[in-house]
């Protein structure tokens, strides 16, 4: 059996330590194909605010990455959720992958709405990454250091892999607990 290169262990590592977690099932559904079309005026609140994630997170295509970062200048996973949601009207949101995956709502991943958070298991730790689905089988994330927030599809060889679970961010008038 062929040993697997240094930078291909420390890598992933390097990922889940950034983020949070720790060990976490894979999921066994793939994504449903949906689209983030613009909100109509009449929108549900929550789609009206995941539309405007959506928007804001595409907007930051190409911003560095940033450990703790949460702004323009620099993004981090989870940095990068919190600001797209605070733009878009829902403030307080913990800055950390595992706080994040412990607040949203559990979405199957074949019921993923655009600006849906999808949650990612990396050299085994549970809740190590984030990102936000756009819809079109494809999600934004800040990837890593030296890297620059990109659009990702769910087939990349890398991430596709380790996508874990989902869940939905919701404003409090629209939660049902």
């Amino acid at each position: 059996m062929p040993r697997t290169p240094r930078a291909l262990v420390l890598v992933p590592l390097a990922f889940a330590l950034a983020c949070a977690g720790g060990p976490a099932p894979r999921p066994a559904s793939a994504p449903a194909r949906a689209t983030p079309g613009a909100a109509a005026q009449g929108a549900p609140a929550a789609t009206r605010l995941h539309a405007a994630v959506v928007r804001t997170a595409t907007a930051m295509i190409g911003a560095p990455y940033r450990f703790g970062g949460h702004s323009p200048s620099g993004f981090d996973c989870s940095g990068l959720v919190v600001y797209s949601y605070a733009r878009a009207g829902l403030t307080g949101l913990p800055h950390s992958a595992a706080a994040l995956e412990r607040r949203a709502r559990p979405v199957p991943l074949d019921r993923l709405e655009p600006g849906d958070l999808l949650f990612f298991d990396l050299a085994g730790r549970k809740a190590a990454h984030v990102a936000i689905y756009l819809g079109d089988d494809a999600f934004v994330h800040a990837p890593s250091a030296g890297k620059r927030v990109e659009r990702v599809p769910f087939d990349h060889a890398y991430w596709g892999a380790h996508i874990r679970r989902a869940g939905r961010l919701v404003p409090t008038s629209a939660r049902r607990d």
